[in-house]
């Protein structure tokens, strides 16, 4: 049986219930979004649900970029209700929100228990105490762990997010939080390399040398380590980076940080480039004018050899190698290589 393609219905809600604005927040430059209707949802999923066949889709409903579990309670119910009504017509599969750890309890998650919630998105960035202060979040680890032991209690599927290069951020902050994630049996995750917006706290920091952001590479190769540990453990990475929009290439609005239009294959190769040279063990002594024989999944070529084929000639360097051949398998899941050392 064909697996269903899984389809988004994005609702942005700039800013609406946000408690705070964090250092690196602009939510109309992340979302594109500057103001907010809800006469205008209907509208929203009709126009998608005109190209989407229900045969070979599963689509959800997400409320997006404020805090929705903190909007007023009649807003969020009538929001909900919309939702609710085309999934009880057959059109939609379910309701997704985004939400802050510190606007999950009790009395919420009664409200949404009434509901067909498939996932709670939780925006946690970090569980370093130090890092969540110098952000603003406006929350603490203790909300964290909170919010995801009510979430599993409730049964409703906990979607993390994390973000990397946060002001004072290490990697070891960062594989500590993919860590938290892991151990709570988090259903996927989204990571999100910091980027500067305009208009922001982050921005003047910036500006004052209180924070430097990542270069492009350096954001590659720490996405790629936490990236490795949650594919080791199971866990889907939905997205890696900002969603594509006008605000990331238009310079009144971006002002530095690790952005890229295919960041998120820049990350899964810089994971494959690793892979490879774990499971080839061999000193370039024993691998000289030797050929390496990958065997990749189904459309992974480009992602492993690199742009401009980089990770190719990294290896064909590194291990003196006379040639690279990568054979794409049906048989070879996702995020795995075969690795074969011949001679002829």
């Amino acid at each position: 049986m064909m697996q269903k393609r899984h389809v988004n219905i994005p609702i942005f809600i700039p800013h609406f219930g946000c408690p705070n604005t964090c250092v690196f927040c602009n939510q109309r430059m992340i979302s594109g979004r500057e103001s907010f209707d809800p006469r205008s949802v209907n509208d929203t999923v009709d126009a998608v649900l005109s190209t989407v066949d229900p045969a070979v889709s599963d689509v959800e409903i997400a409320y997006f970029g404020g805090s929705f579990t903190g909007i007023d309670r009649d807003l969020m119910r009538q929001l909900l209700r919309i939702a609710d009504s085309y999934c009880k017509r057959g059109l939609v599969q379910g309701i997704r929100l985004s939400t802050r750890p510190d606007y999950i309890d009790r009395d919420v998650l009664d409200i949404l228990a009434s509901f067909p919630i498939s996932a709670v998105e939780l925006g946690i960035q970090s569980v370093s105490e130090r890092v969540l202060i110098e952000s603003e979040r406006g929350h603490t680890l203790n909300d964290t762990e909170r919010a995801i032991s009510l979430l599993r209690e409730y049964g409703m599927p906990c979607v993390g997010q994390m973000m990397i290069g946060l002001p004072s951020s290490t990697l070891e902050d960062e594989l500590a939080t993919a860590r938290l994630l892991i151990s709570s049996s988090v259903s996927a995750v989204r990571i999100y390399p910091t980027v500067v917006f305009r208009n922001t706290a982050l921005e003047k920091m910036t500006e004052r040398g209180e924070y430097t952001p990542l270069t492009l590479r350096d954001a590659v190769l720490r996405t790629s380590e936490v990236f490795s540990l949650f594919v080791r453990a199971g866990i889907p990475v939905i997205r890696i980076g900002l969603c594509a929009n006008d605000a990331l290439v238009d310079p009144d609005s971006y002002c530095a940080g690790p952005n890229h239009p295919a960041l998120g294959e820049l990350v899964i190769g810089a994971y494959y480039y690793q892979e490879i040279i774990r499971k080839i063990e061999l000193p370039a002594t024993e691998t000289r004018g030797r050929t390496l024989i990958l065997s990749v999944p189904p459309g992974y070529t480009s992602i492993v050899i690199g742009q401009r084929a980089c990770y190719k000639n990294q290896l064909l360097q590194i291990y003196g190698l006379r040639k690279i051949a990568v054979h794409e398998d049906e048989r070879i899941p996702p995020y795995t290589v075969g690795v074969q050392l011949v001679t002829f």
